[in-house]
């Protein structure tokens, strides 16, 4: 695998795997590089929306010479967090993840989002915090962040103090999750079965799409009871813990 620092001709590559909106799975794979490389270089240099190589190429080399012209730091950043934990392991986990939570479907900048949310004590952030964490824009925050509140998987609370809003993802956030998929099927079950009954059931288009109304409709009702019991059961353990 090669070694080294990344080279123009390889940051051209990232922003074509980019524009091909490739995961950094995958651009990894071409260049044969570890995906954390990849994940680094874009996120230090704009984030996947705003990367371009030949504005990256130079930032990278103003760096390096800044770096050789700068005396040694006095006071090193800190390599563990308040409780012990590998700063670098932890970003290096927080990006693994993502690129698992594209892997299920969730777009890129959303799959960041959640993320952090997940892998910080917390469990909250503002957008300014998440602007720092992902290093995009606010307003691919803000895209982000009412995408994934549309799918209930974080939701808004008002910080009186800071006065601005942080998201939050709870104890209850997958429940709440499968339940808007559940309702999601439920609609999808409604309409394949009026569909049925328009092209007439005993059709093969008509028959294709009773059978999708039925399964569609046990499979959201199995979800629904599924949710509500593992809820109990997890909310107990909680309890018992306290």
């Amino acid at each position: 695998m090669p070694g080294g620092r990344l080279t123009q001709q390889d940051r051209r590559q990232i922003a074509t795997g980019l524009a091909e909106d490739l995961s950094y799975t995958e651009i990894a794979k071409r260049l044969e590089r570890p995906t954390s490389t990849i994940t680094r270089e874009v996120m230090r240099n704009g984030g996947p929306a705003n990367y371009r190589a030949e504005r990256a190429h130079h930032a990278t080399e103003r760096r390096a010479r800044r770096s050789r012209q700068a005396p040694p730091p006095t006071a090193p950043a800190p390599a563990a967090d308040s409780f012990g934990r590998d700063l670098a392991t932890v970003q290096e986990f927080a990006e693994r993840f993502t690129e698992l939570l594209v892997a299920t479907g969730i777009p890129r900048m959303m799959a960041g989002v959640l993320a952090c949310l997940y892998t910080c004590d917390t469990g909250s952030l503002t957008t300014a915090e998440l602007v720092q964490r992902l290093r995009v824009s606010p307003a691919s925050v803000s895209k982000a962040v009412g995408y994934l509140e549309g799918q209930e998987l974080i939701r808004r609370e008002r910080d009186t103090r800071q006065r601005r809003d942080r998201y939050v993802i709870d104890d209850d956030v997958w429940f709440r999750a499968m339940l808007a998929s559940a309702r999601l099927n439920a609609v999808l079950a409604d309409a394949a079965d009026e569909g049925a009954e328009l092209l007439g059931t005993d059709t093969p288009a008509g028959t294709r799409l009773a059978d999708m109304g039925q399964f569609l409709g046990h499979v959201g009702q199995d979800l629904v009871h599924a949710a509500e019991h593992w809820r109990e059961v997890f909310a107990a353990q909680r309890t018992a813990r306290q």
